[in-house]
Protein backbone atom coordinates (compact mmCIF):
# COMPACT_ATOMS: atom_id res chain seq x y z
CA UNK A 1 0.00 0.00 0.00
CA UNK A 2 1.11 3.71 -0.86
CA UNK A 3 0.86 6.39 1.24
CA UNK A 4 -2.21 8.30 -0.59
CA UNK A 5 -2.19 11.72 1.20
CA UNK A 6 -5.98 12.22 2.16
CA UNK A 7 -6.50 15.15 0.42
CA UNK A 8 -6.96 13.30 -2.72
CA UNK A 9 -10.14 12.03 -1.15
CA UNK A 10 -11.68 14.99 0.77
CA UNK A 11 -13.44 17.16 -1.85
CA UNK A 12 -14.36 14.15 -4.16
CA UNK A 13 -15.91 11.75 -1.50
CA UNK A 14 -18.21 15.46 -0.38
CA UNK A 15 -18.66 16.21 -3.69
CA UNK A 16 -19.71 12.61 -4.12
CA UNK A 17 -22.17 12.79 -1.21
CA UNK A 18 -23.51 16.47 -2.73
CA UNK A 19 -24.54 14.36 -5.95
CA UNK A 20 -25.85 11.22 -4.84
CA UNK A 21 -26.59 11.52 -0.91
CA UNK A 22 -27.65 8.09 0.35
CA UNK A 23 -28.89 5.73 -2.47
CA UNK A 24 -31.31 3.38 -0.53
CA UNK A 25 -31.19 0.84 -3.07
CA UNK A 26 -26.69 0.59 -2.11
CA UNK A 27 -25.22 -1.22 0.61
CA UNK A 28 -24.39 1.01 3.18
CA UNK A 29 -21.44 0.31 6.10
CA UNK A 30 -23.55 2.00 8.65
CA UNK A 31 -26.25 -1.13 8.77
CA UNK A 32 -23.21 -3.33 9.08
CA UNK A 33 -22.35 -1.72 11.99
CA UNK A 34 -25.73 -1.66 13.18
CA UNK A 35 -25.75 -5.34 12.77
CA UNK A 36 -22.93 -6.22 14.49
CA UNK A 37 -23.72 -3.51 17.69
CA UNK A 38 -26.90 -5.39 17.59
CA UNK A 39 -25.39 -9.16 17.18
CA UNK A 40 -22.40 -8.63 19.79
CA UNK A 41 -23.78 -6.73 22.40
CA UNK A 42 -25.52 -10.32 24.21
CA UNK A 43 -22.58 -11.24 23.83
CA UNK A 44 -20.37 -8.63 25.70
CA UNK A 45 -22.97 -8.75 28.05
CA UNK A 46 -22.73 -12.68 28.70
CA UNK A 47 -19.00 -12.50 28.70
CA UNK A 48 -18.42 -9.69 31.39
CA UNK A 49 -21.23 -9.77 34.00
CA UNK A 50 -19.91 -5.95 34.96
CA UNK A 51 -22.22 -3.77 32.45
CA UNK A 52 -19.27 -1.10 32.90
CA UNK A 53 -16.33 -2.93 31.94
CA UNK A 54 -18.26 -5.37 29.12
CA UNK A 55 -19.55 -2.12 27.56
CA UNK A 56 -15.89 -0.05 27.50
CA UNK A 57 -14.32 -3.83 25.75
CA UNK A 58 -17.71 -3.95 23.70
CA UNK A 59 -17.08 -0.35 22.11
CA UNK A 60 -13.33 -0.59 22.15
CA UNK A 61 -13.59 -3.72 20.34
CA UNK A 62 -16.27 -2.44 17.25
CA UNK A 63 -14.00 0.72 16.83
CA UNK A 64 -10.55 -1.01 16.78
CA UNK A 65 -12.29 -3.87 14.15
CA UNK A 66 -13.76 -1.09 12.52
CA UNK A 67 -10.42 0.67 12.13
CA UNK A 68 -8.38 -2.81 11.17
CA UNK A 69 -11.00 -3.73 8.72
CA UNK A 70 -11.46 -0.51 7.24
CA UNK A 71 -7.17 -0.26 6.83
CA UNK A 72 -7.02 -4.23 5.33
CA UNK A 73 -8.95 -3.18 2.89
CA UNK A 74 -7.46 0.27 1.92
CA UNK A 75 -4.09 -2.01 1.85
CA UNK A 76 -5.65 -4.67 -0.30
CA UNK A 77 -7.02 -1.96 -2.80
CA UNK A 78 -3.41 -0.22 -2.61
CA UNK A 79 -1.90 -3.04 -3.35
CA UNK A 80 -3.93 -3.57 -6.74
CA UNK A 81 -2.73 -0.05 -7.71
CA UNK A 82 -2.55 3.38 -6.71
CA UNK A 83 -5.85 4.71 -8.38
CA UNK A 84 -7.51 2.16 -6.75
CA UNK A 85 -6.33 2.66 -3.32
CA UNK A 86 -7.57 6.53 -4.05
CA UNK A 87 -11.27 5.31 -5.13
CA UNK A 88 -11.74 2.64 -2.17
CA UNK A 89 -10.74 5.91 0.00
CA UNK A 90 -12.54 7.77 -1.49
CA UNK A 91 -16.14 5.92 -1.28
CA UNK A 92 -15.39 4.67 1.94
CA UNK A 93 -15.27 8.92 3.20
CA UNK A 94 -18.57 9.07 1.09
CA UNK A 95 -20.20 6.72 2.93
CA UNK A 96 -19.01 8.56 6.24
CA UNK A 97 -20.69 12.00 5.10
CA UNK A 98 -24.30 12.81 5.58
CA UNK A 99 -24.63 16.14 4.04
CA UNK A 100 -26.98 15.51 1.48
CA UNK A 101 -28.97 13.37 2.90
CA UNK A 102 -29.60 15.72 6.01
CA UNK A 103 -30.55 18.35 3.82
CA UNK A 104 -33.10 16.27 1.98
CA UNK A 105 -34.68 14.79 5.35
CA UNK A 106 -35.13 17.95 7.06
CA UNK A 107 -36.52 19.90 3.83
CA UNK A 108 -39.14 17.09 3.44
CA UNK A 109 -40.34 18.81 7.23
CA UNK A 110 -40.18 22.41 5.65
CA UNK A 111 -42.52 21.32 2.45
CA UNK A 112 -44.74 19.54 5.19
CA UNK A 113 -44.92 22.74 7.44
CA UNK A 114 -45.69 24.91 4.23
CA UNK A 115 -48.57 22.96 3.17
CA UNK A 116 -49.99 23.17 7.28
CA UNK A 117 -49.78 19.33 7.07
CA UNK A 118 -48.24 19.32 11.08
CA UNK A 119 -49.46 15.59 11.76
CA UNK A 120 -47.36 14.57 9.08
CA UNK A 121 -44.51 16.55 9.61
CA UNK A 122 -44.19 15.16 13.34
CA UNK A 123 -43.80 11.77 11.84
CA UNK A 124 -40.99 13.29 9.23
CA UNK A 125 -39.19 15.02 11.96
CA UNK A 126 -39.34 11.79 13.94
CA UNK A 127 -37.01 10.23 11.85
CA UNK A 128 -34.20 12.12 12.49
CA UNK A 129 -34.23 13.34 16.06
CA UNK A 130 -34.73 11.25 19.30
CA UNK A 131 -37.26 13.32 21.65
CA UNK A 132 -41.07 12.37 21.51
CA UNK A 133 -43.04 14.27 18.68
CA UNK A 134 -45.93 13.47 19.00
CA UNK A 135 -47.42 16.90 20.88
CA UNK A 136 -44.78 18.74 19.19
CA UNK A 137 -46.28 21.95 17.94
CA UNK A 138 -45.09 23.72 14.22
CA UNK A 139 -42.27 26.00 16.02
CA UNK A 140 -41.45 22.73 18.04
CA UNK A 141 -40.92 20.88 14.67
CA UNK A 142 -39.09 23.49 13.72
CA UNK A 143 -36.77 23.78 16.31
CA UNK A 144 -36.15 19.67 16.83
CA UNK A 145 -35.40 19.85 12.67
CA UNK A 146 -32.72 23.20 13.02
CA UNK A 147 -31.63 21.50 15.99
CA UNK A 148 -30.63 18.34 14.15
CA UNK A 149 -29.26 20.08 11.22
CA UNK A 150 -26.65 22.02 13.08
CA UNK A 151 -25.60 18.81 15.59
CA UNK A 152 -25.36 16.39 11.93
CA UNK A 153 -23.44 19.19 10.70
CA UNK A 154 -20.84 18.07 13.18
CA UNK A 155 -21.06 14.30 12.95
CA UNK A 156 -22.02 14.10 9.34
CA UNK A 157 -19.29 15.79 7.78
CA UNK A 158 -17.41 18.30 10.57
CA UNK A 159 -16.01 15.22 11.99
CA UNK A 160 -15.19 12.60 9.32
CA UNK A 161 -13.75 14.76 7.08
CA UNK A 162 -11.26 15.76 10.50
CA UNK A 163 -10.87 12.62 11.06
CA UNK A 164 -9.85 11.76 7.49
CA UNK A 165 -7.60 14.35 6.89
CA UNK A 166 -5.69 13.17 9.70
CA UNK A 167 -5.86 9.34 9.17
CA UNK A 168 -7.36 8.73 5.88
CA UNK A 169 -10.61 6.72 5.43
CA UNK A 170 -10.14 4.34 7.78
CA UNK A 171 -9.33 6.82 11.08
CA UNK A 172 -13.09 7.99 9.55
CA UNK A 173 -14.65 4.65 9.13
CA UNK A 174 -13.53 3.71 12.75
CA UNK A 175 -15.48 7.11 13.94
CA UNK A 176 -18.54 6.11 12.19
CA UNK A 177 -18.61 3.62 14.28
CA UNK A 178 -18.64 5.63 17.40
CA UNK A 179 -20.96 7.81 16.38
CA UNK A 180 -22.76 4.51 15.30
CA UNK A 181 -22.45 3.12 18.81
CA UNK A 182 -23.72 6.24 20.74
CA UNK A 183 -26.67 6.29 18.82
CA UNK A 184 -27.63 2.60 19.80
CA UNK A 185 -26.52 2.26 23.10
CA UNK A 186 -24.82 5.68 24.85
CA UNK A 187 -28.75 6.16 26.38
CA UNK A 188 -29.20 7.09 29.92
CA UNK A 189 -32.16 4.80 30.46
CA UNK A 190 -32.11 1.66 32.79
CA UNK A 191 -30.43 -0.50 29.73
CA UNK A 192 -27.86 1.52 28.81
CA UNK A 193 -27.19 3.49 31.62
CA UNK A 194 -24.00 2.03 32.44
CA UNK A 195 -23.48 -0.74 29.61
CA UNK A 196 -23.85 2.48 26.97
CA UNK A 197 -21.68 4.77 29.16
CA UNK A 198 -18.08 4.01 27.31
CA UNK A 199 -19.82 4.38 23.86
CA UNK A 200 -21.48 7.63 25.08
CA UNK A 201 -17.81 8.91 26.24
CA UNK A 202 -16.24 8.02 23.30
CA UNK A 203 -18.28 10.05 21.53
CA UNK A 204 -18.23 12.96 23.35
CA UNK A 205 -14.29 13.01 22.92
CA UNK A 206 -14.56 12.22 19.72
CA UNK A 207 -16.65 15.16 18.64
CA UNK A 208 -15.09 17.23 21.10
CA UNK A 209 -12.58 19.42 19.00
CA UNK A 210 -14.69 19.42 15.26
CA UNK A 211 -17.39 20.63 17.45
CA UNK A 212 -15.97 23.61 18.35
CA UNK A 213 -13.93 23.62 15.14
CA UNK A 214 -17.09 24.38 13.26
CA UNK A 215 -17.98 27.54 15.08
CA UNK A 216 -15.68 29.85 13.16
CA UNK A 217 -16.40 28.33 10.04
CA UNK A 218 -20.54 28.30 10.51
CA UNK A 219 -20.12 32.03 11.59
CA UNK A 220 -17.78 32.28 8.51
CA UNK A 221 -20.77 30.40 6.57
CA UNK A 222 -23.41 33.15 7.81
CA UNK A 223 -21.01 36.25 7.01
CA UNK A 224 -21.21 35.26 3.28
CA UNK A 225 -25.29 33.95 3.69
CA UNK A 226 -26.12 37.19 5.91
CA UNK A 227 -24.26 39.39 6.73
CA UNK A 228 -24.74 38.05 10.64
CA UNK A 229 -21.20 36.46 11.02
CA UNK A 230 -20.57 38.23 14.54
CA UNK A 231 -23.75 37.18 16.36
CA UNK A 232 -23.13 33.28 14.93
CA UNK A 233 -19.80 34.03 16.74
CA UNK A 234 -20.72 35.67 20.11
CA UNK A 235 -24.12 33.51 20.34
CA UNK A 236 -21.80 29.89 20.00
CA UNK A 237 -19.58 31.40 22.72
CA UNK A 238 -21.79 32.71 25.52
CA UNK A 239 -24.28 29.97 24.91
CA UNK A 240 -22.51 27.01 23.70
CA UNK A 241 -21.78 25.19 26.85
CA UNK A 242 -26.21 25.82 27.46
CA UNK A 243 -26.72 22.43 26.72
CA UNK A 244 -26.59 18.93 28.11
CA UNK A 245 -24.19 17.61 25.38
CA UNK A 246 -20.89 18.82 25.87
CA UNK A 247 -20.61 19.24 22.36
CA UNK A 248 -23.95 20.03 20.67
CA UNK A 249 -24.64 23.32 22.07
CA UNK A 250 -21.69 24.61 20.21
CA UNK A 251 -23.36 24.35 16.55
CA UNK A 252 -26.72 24.63 17.58
CA UNK A 253 -25.92 28.04 19.39
CA UNK A 254 -24.14 29.12 16.28
CA UNK A 255 -26.71 28.28 13.82
CA UNK A 256 -29.30 30.15 16.70
CA UNK A 257 -27.20 33.56 16.72
CA UNK A 258 -27.39 33.09 12.35
CA UNK A 259 -30.89 32.73 12.30
CA UNK A 260 -31.75 34.80 14.63
CA UNK A 261 -34.09 32.06 16.62
CA UNK A 262 -34.60 30.52 19.99
CA UNK A 263 -33.22 26.66 19.93
CA UNK A 264 -33.16 24.21 22.73
CA UNK A 265 -35.55 24.33 25.70
CA UNK A 266 -37.30 21.51 27.75
CA UNK A 267 -38.39 17.89 25.55
CA UNK A 268 -39.92 14.37 26.09
CA UNK A 269 -37.79 12.08 25.53
CA UNK A 270 -38.91 8.38 25.82
CA UNK A 271 -42.00 9.63 27.68
CA UNK A 272 -39.97 11.45 30.41
CA UNK A 273 -39.48 15.77 30.44
CA UNK A 274 -36.09 16.58 29.83
CA UNK A 275 -35.43 20.09 31.09
CA UNK A 276 -32.86 21.72 28.63
CA UNK A 277 -31.84 25.35 28.87
CA UNK A 278 -32.44 27.65 25.37
CA UNK A 279 -29.64 28.41 23.41
CA UNK A 280 -30.50 32.14 21.58
CA UNK A 281 -32.00 33.31 24.83
CA UNK A 282 -33.87 36.91 23.52
CA UNK A 283 -34.09 35.98 20.06
CA UNK A 284 -37.49 35.10 17.84
CA UNK A 285 -39.38 32.11 17.55
CA UNK A 286 -39.12 29.75 14.45
CA UNK A 287 -40.53 29.28 11.66
CA UNK A 288 -40.72 26.38 8.92
CA UNK A 289 -38.45 29.06 6.79
CA UNK A 290 -35.88 28.71 8.68
CA UNK A 291 -35.13 24.83 7.81
CA UNK A 292 -34.52 26.27 4.35
CA UNK A 293 -31.93 28.62 6.08
CA UNK A 294 -30.55 26.21 8.18
CA UNK A 295 -29.51 23.35 5.24
CA UNK A 296 -28.24 26.37 3.45
CA UNK A 297 -26.05 27.01 6.11
CA UNK A 298 -25.17 23.72 6.81
CA UNK A 299 -23.94 23.19 2.99
CA UNK A 300 -22.09 26.18 2.62
CA UNK A 301 -20.19 25.69 5.81
CA UNK A 302 -19.86 21.91 4.98
CA UNK A 303 -18.11 23.35 1.55
CA UNK A 304 -15.89 25.98 3.33
CA UNK A 305 -14.76 23.28 5.87
CA UNK A 306 -13.78 20.36 3.42
CA UNK A 307 -11.92 23.27 0.94
CA UNK A 308 -10.09 24.93 4.14
CA UNK A 309 -9.04 21.07 4.69
CA UNK A 310 -8.09 20.40 1.12
CA UNK A 311 -5.96 23.07 0.88
CA UNK A 312 -4.11 22.78 4.29
CA UNK A 313 -3.38 19.23 3.36
CA UNK A 314 -1.72 20.19 -0.15
CA UNK A 315 0.18 23.27 1.04
CA UNK A 316 1.40 21.56 4.33
CA UNK A 317 2.19 18.22 1.84
CA UNK A 318 3.79 20.46 -0.73
CA UNK A 319 6.20 22.64 2.20
CA UNK A 320 7.36 19.00 3.38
Amino acid sequence: MINVSPEYILLPAFLLDLSAGDPRWLFHPVRWMGKAIERLEPVFRKWITSPIISGALFALSLIAGTWLASYLLVFAAGAIHPTVQIIVETVMLFFCISARSLETEAMRVCRLLEKRNVISARTQVGMIVGRDVQNLSEGGITRAAVETVAENLVDGCIAPIFFAAIGGAPLAMAYKMVNTLDSMVGYKNEKYLYFGRAAARIDDAANWLPARLSVPFISLAAKIMTGKGRPSFITALREGRHHSSPNAGFPEAAFAGTLGIQLGGPNFYHGNLVEKPYIGTGLGKAGPQHIKSACDLMLLTATLWVCFLSLTRWVTGWLC
